[in-house]
C-alpha cells in the first residue's frame, strides 16, 4: 500500500484519501472542528493546517500522495491553531461552565489540548438569538462556530438542505431554510444526522440536558493529549 510520512511515521493511504482521512484511520490525531468522515471535506475551520514539504495546507482537503513529508505536531502549528481557537471563543459567546455540551465539546477539548489559558483579545460577547421553536431541538446562535457540519450533513446525508450560511464578516451566520427562518418550520427532524453532528453547544436536543454529569463525559474521562507548545512562550 502507498504511504506518506506524518511527523516521520509512515501512514498508509488509498487512492483518493485526504491526509486527514488516512491519518485518522491510522490512529493519528490531527486537530479539527469541521471535518467528519462521512462528509466531503470543507476546510472551514483551518485547525487541521499541517506543513507539507514546507508549505501550510489543510489536511482535510489535501490529497495524500506517495512519499509526502507532513508535519502535524510542531510549536509553530500549535501557535497557529491556538490563535484560531482563541478567535472562535472571542467571536462567539462560549461560557463553558454553564453549557450542556461541556465535557463533550470539541472546541473546549481543542482549547485544552492547545494549552489555551486566555484569549489575548477582548471578548465580543455577541447577543444572538436562541431559536427554541422546534419541538425537539434548539439552536443557540451564540455558540455556533460556522463549521458547516450541520449544513453539510443535512445536504449530503439527510438530503434536506435545512441550513445555509449567509452574511459577511462579523455578521456571517447560520440560516435556517424555513418561511420564517426558524427551526420549527423547517424540515429538520430529531433523528436527522444534522441534528446530532454539532461539535459545540449550538444545536442540541431538548429535554435531555445533563443526562451524563459534567466530569464523567468523553473529554473529562479521556482528555486530549497536549500538543507541542511555543518554544518561547509556552501555553498562552
Amino acid at each position: 500500500m502507498k504511504q506518506f510520512f506524518l511527523d516521520g511515521a509512515p501512514v498508509p493511504f488509498e487512492d483518493g484519501d485526504t491526509l486527514m482521512a488516512a491519518a485518522t484511520r491510522a490512529g493519528h490525531q490531527v486537530p479539527h472542528l469541521c471535518w467528519h468522515p462521512q462528509l466531503a471535506p470543507s476546510g472551514a475551520c483551518r485547525l487541521c493546517t499541517v506543513q507539507v514539504d514546507g508549505r501550510m495546507t489543510a489536511a482535510c482537503t489535501t490529497r495524500a500522495s506517495e512519499g509526502l513529508e507532513v508535519h502535524n505536531h510542531t510549536p509553530e502549528l500549535t501557535a497557529l491553531r491556538r490563535q484560531l481557537t482563541q478567535m472562535l471563543f472571542v467571536e462567539g459567546n462560549h461560557y463553558c461552565p454553564g453549557c450542556e455540551k461541556s465535557g463533550n465539546c470539541e472546541l473546549q477539548s481543542t482549547a485544552y489540548a492547545l494549552g489555551m489559558a486566555d484569549m489575548r483579545h477582548d471578548l465580543l460577547m455577541p447577543q444572538r438569538p436562541v431559536d427554541a421553536s422546534h419541538p425537539d431541538l434548539w439552536l443557540d446562535h451564540n455558540r455556533c462556530i460556522l463549521c458547516k457540519l450541520c449544513l453539510r450533513a443535512s445536504r449530503e446525508l439527510d438530503g434536506k438542505d435545512v441550513f445555509a450560511i449567509g452574511g459577511y464578516g462579523a455578521h456571517t451566520q447560520l440560516l435556517v431554510n424555513a418561511p420564517d427562518g426558524r427551526l420549527g418550520a423547517s424540515a429538520l427532524q430529531a433523528d436527522d444526522h444534522a441534528a446530532h453532528i454539532c461539535p459545540v453547544g449550538a444545536l442540541l436536543p431538548k429535554r435531555r440536558g445533563f443526562g451524563i454529569p459534567i466530569g464523567q463525559r468523553n473529554c473529562d474521562t479521556t482528555p486530549p493529549p497536549p500538543l507541542p507548545q511555543d518554544a518561547d512562550h509556552g501555553p498562552t
